[in-house]
């Protein structure tokens, strides 16, 4: 028999609102939120519709097991910790060290499920890493920034704006100047990144101000993430690139 998919950061990420919000306790499959969670873990755009007839798929007693995990695996529990997976272990950090920016990515996520918007946008190259991860606000997130950043229409605009302001057209992070390096044919060049986490800006129309110009390598490590990480933004890049890189001799 078929068995449930692993629970994604996404679904996750809603879970543990759930318990954040409940003071760090488990809920119970009676309780009215346990069951309209699980409505709306059937109805995100994340499993293939054939799952949905898998007896058991995130149903109330599967949501009421898996805020368990996150009640009992919390740092300051004492009793009997339940068994469960890395993801939920790095779910349960990433509440812990900055619960605020979680909270608001649950409630930009909502948004945008409520909306309709995240149920309509396709599936974008790399909103999954080469390696599986994503952002630990979860997949959909993800999916709505490079939607967004990867409208021509604002990326014109965005190129538009730096050219009137008199400024050059060159990468944020690290300098690169595209018609510099390869003369006419770079010239007018240049990606868009959307540097507001949706966390933060929700489900609000994308403002010029929410996206920076960058070259293609710094977009890809803006993106680039890790398990339990978020995606980075121009500023942290710079950083990195600032920092003197440590090499092991052998």
């Amino acid at each position: 028999m078929r068995r449930s998919p692993a629970w994604t950061e996404d679904e996750l990420v809603l879970v543990g609102a759930l318990v954040v919000k409940n003071d760090w306790h488990e809920l119970r499959t009676s309780d009215q939120e346990v069951q309209e969670l699980s409505e709306l873990l059937r109805s995100l755009p994340l499993h293939d519709p054939a799952i949905l007839e898998l007896p058991g798929f995130r149903s109330p007693g599967s949501v009421s097991r898996k805020t368990s995990d996150f009640a009992t695996n919390y740092g300051p529990y004492r009793g009997k910790r339940t068994r469960c997976g890395s993801p939920t272990l790095r779910m349960i950090k990433a509440f812990t060290e900055r619960e605020t920016e979680m909270l608001q990515a649950v409630e930009a996520l909502r948004g945008g499920i409520s909306s309709g918007e995240l149920h309509l946008l396709p599936h974008q190259p790399d909103e999954v890493n080469d390696d599986g991860s994503m952002a630990i606000e979860g997949r959909l997130l993800t999916r709505w920034a490079l939607a967004r950043e990867r409208d021509p229409h604002l990326r014109k605009l965005k190129i538009k704006q730096v050219r009137d302001s008199g400024q050059p057209l060159r990468c944020e992070a690290c300098g690169f100047d595209f018609a510099l390096t390869y003369g006419e044919l770079g010239d007018g060049y240049i990606e868009v990144h959307h540097i507001t986490p949706l966390y933060v800006s929700g489900p609000r129309e994308t403002r010029l101000a929410d996206l920076a110009c960058l070259c293609a390598n710094c977009h890809r490590m803006c993106h680039r993430t890790r398990p339990g990480e978020s995606w980075r933004t121009p500023s942290a890049i710079r950083e990195l690139i600032r920092k003197p890189v440590e090499t092991t001799t052998h």
